[in-house]
């Protein structure tokens, strides 16, 4: 038996991914209300059109910018529009010991899952402010969100089941 000094990398074990906020905002936020004064006396529910859509580009190295688009549009049954709101809410995150095969999960379902709530909060202000009842959105999966992208992307690509670069610019 002998002592052999062992290298410290062989001893040390990974450091565990980590995901740091370093700002969050408003990036566009847009809220009409065609219709008003005449919208607001009508008591009929509305239906609600609602699109959501996340976006990341690498802003610097280990940090990106991931976009949270949500748009929601209201409209009566004769298909006269109510409101239409967007909204462009934005968040800078710092990763750092993620794996690039790793990045754009991290990117497209946990940095969203953050921003989420706080979107939801402006929206639902925005159309109060408006004159309306606050739209309360329910919680989104971006989990399975961002696999419906994983499927549509492999179903353009014959042969291939991931984009092959893990570019966190590919937005869902």
């Amino acid at each position: 038996m002998t002592d052999t000094p062992s290298t410290p990398a062989e001893n040390t074990p990974p450091l565990p991914p980590q995901l740091r906020i370093l700002a969050q905002y408003v990036k566009d936020l847009s809220f009409e209300n065609p219709g008003a004064p005449e919208s607001l006396r009508n008591a009929q529910a509305p239906g609600i059109d609602l699109a959501i859509d996340v976006q990341a580009r690498t802003v610097s190295e280990g940090a990106f910018e991931v976009v949270l688009n949500i748009s929601a549009n209201a409209a009566r049954e004769d298909g006269g529009v109510i409101f239409i709101t967007e909204l462009a809410y934005g968040g800078l995150f710092q990763l750092a010991n993620v794996a690039d095969t790793d990045r754009e999960p991290f990117l497209l379902i946990e940095c969203p899952r953050l921003l989420f709530p706080f979107a939801r909060r402006v929206l639902a202000d925005a159309t109060r402010d408006g004159g309306f009842p606050p739209l309360m959105l329910d919680p989104v999966d971006f989990a399975g969100l961002y696999r419906q992208q994983m499927l549509k992307r492999a179903a353009a690509v014959p042969g291939a089941d991931t984009n092959g670069n893990g570019a966190p610019e590919a937005g869902n």
